[in-house]
């Protein structure tokens, strides 16, 4: 037997004062437990238990040892208790680091999580950065484009579109393009990534051997929040995701230009570290996320995968 099976026998032997006991109890036989304190008292060198044909007792380093032993076990049931409850129960704070503009899908669904699992508590950070998820101890993390991290897990999110959209009244005063090279004139308002600082290409189909429109560009943020913002004021016509442009749309704030050009799939994934053993709170909400939000068909991927 183990140190741990040793002080196991030790401590019911004791708590029962018989190896018969404690073999009913350890469903073992009073032999081995009694060879498991002997074996027990040999590693320590000293005796810890007084036999005789009748009883066993206490010597006085045995109680000394018994009683230490005894809290230890305690703990130890304890500890076991508790990891046992926490699979049983979600619990504990869950870190998430989701894109700015993800907010729009994820707060209408979010009570609903936090109604079922009430010990989880969530901590959101909202930024477009992208983030180490091991490094900077991150559980769940929500984004978009190529994901290049063998060491993550992921799956799809539901899939969205980009949208070319202006306000009325500068559509009004600059005219509606009817086709990509009507967009020669206008103004733009560009999206820039954080990390690249690229500005995003526009997702517009022009036709083969055709210049490509020249476009002014007024301004670029790095926050699409600030971008609708801009295309709402009137200053130019800007790119974005179909969930965020939705309100001003129904409202009639926004408009919509050159659909039929656009070749404008978008898909976010949720990200984890592909830890062999899932803890619960991570489990519970990519589960949550993919019940509410993902496509009708994911399968969890390595991200390298999921980036082909």
């Amino acid at each position: 037997m183990d140190r741990l099976s040793g002080l196991t026998a030790f401590v019911r032997a004791a708590d029962l004062g018989s190896f018969v006991a404690a073999g009913r109890v350890l469903g073992l036989s009073a032999s081995a437990v009694g060879k498991a304190v002997t074996n027990l008292e040999r590693e320590l060198g000293v005796r810890l238990l007084q036999r005789s044909t009748r009883s066993i007792r206490l010597t006085e380093e045995g109680r000394l040892f018994h009683e230490r032993c005894r809290r230890i076990l305690d703990d130890l049931d304890d500890a076991e208790a508790s990891l046992a409850q926490a699979v049983a129960m979600p619990r504990g704070r869950l870190r998430v680091s989701v894109p700015i503009v993800s907010y729009h899908l994820l707060l209408p669904v979010l009570p609903e999580f936090v109604r079922r699992y009430p010990e989880v508590e969530l901590d959101l950070d909202f930024n477009d950065r992208i983030v180490d998820l091991i490094d900077e101890e991150i559980d769940v993390a929500i984004r978009s484009g190529i994901l290049p991290d063998s060491r993550l897990m992921t799956r799809a999110l539901r899939p969205f579109q980009l949208l070319l959209c202006a306000a009325p009244a500068y559509l009004d005063e600059h005219g509606t393009p009817e086709c990509p090279r009507d967009l020669d004139g206008h103004h733009a308002v560009r999206f820039r990534f954080p990390n690249s600082r690229k500005l995003q290409e526009w997702p517009i189909e022009l036709p083969s051997g055709g210049p490509e429109p020249h476009i002014k560009t007024v301004l670029n943020c790095n926050n699409m929040e600030a971008l609708r913002g801009a295309v709402l004021s009137g200053l130019g016509i800007g790119c974005m995701p179909d969930f965020l442009a939705r309100s001003p749309l129904s409202e009639g704030r926004l408009r919509t230009v050159l659909d039929a050009y656009l070749d404008a799939p978008g898909q976010f994934h949720i990200l984890w570290p592909s830890n062999r053993h899932l803890s619960p709170k991570v489990r519970v909400f990519v589960d949550f996320l993919s019940e509410r939000l993902f496509a009708d068909r994911c399968e969890s991927v390595p991200a390298m995968e999921a980036a082909r």
